[in-house]
């Protein structure tokens, strides 16, 4: 099995970061790893809202595991999403980054572009990308868990 010992689980609170988040805290928690949960920020183009980065940081520490046992460290950083992912990712070593993605096609990802492709394409260890709830049941929990870790195995050989 592939040593997985700490997963980056990037979120922008979306419906699909939580989906990876749900699957990021199993991973952990099955692989004895530790999680780091980031929310990198864009950097405002106009003058910030008052207090945003609190309570970016508020929302952030909110996110915590189901599970005791699973380490977790939030970050909150500043700057472009995909660039600020890779960076925190290389920091810290990381075995997996688990993150959740939008699935735009077309126009939209062309305009829009999308940062888990771009992390996906540089990122130097394997990215599971989630667009789709985790299944509720222990037993389908467990085998998408194991086919997660499989297919994140086949892609590092």
């Amino acid at each position: 099995m592939l040593p997985i010992q700490t997963i980056l689980h990037p979120t922008d609170f979306s419906e699909r970061s939580g989906y990876a988040f749900q699957l990021a805290c199993s991973l952990a928690r099955d692989c004895g790893a530790r999680l780091i949960v980031l929310h990198a920020m864009p950097v405002p183009l106009v003058q910030e809202k008052r207090g945003y980065r609190e309570e970016m940081s508020g929302e952030l520490n909110r996110l915590g595991t189901p599970d005791a046992q699973v380490r977790v460290e939030h970050r909150l950083e500043e700057g472009d999403p995909a660039t600020q992912i890779l960076q925190v990712a290389q920091e810290t070593g990381c075995d997996l980054i688990a993150m959740g993605s939008h699935g735009r096609t077309g126009l939209d990802r062309f305009l829009m572009g999308s940062v888990a492709e771009q992390v996906v394409r540089r990122a130097s260890c394997p990215v599971l990308t989630v667009k789709a709830p985790f299944p509720q049941s222990q037993a389908a929990g467990a085998l998408a868990v194991e086919e997660a870790v499989k297919t994140v195995e086949a892609t590092k050989t």
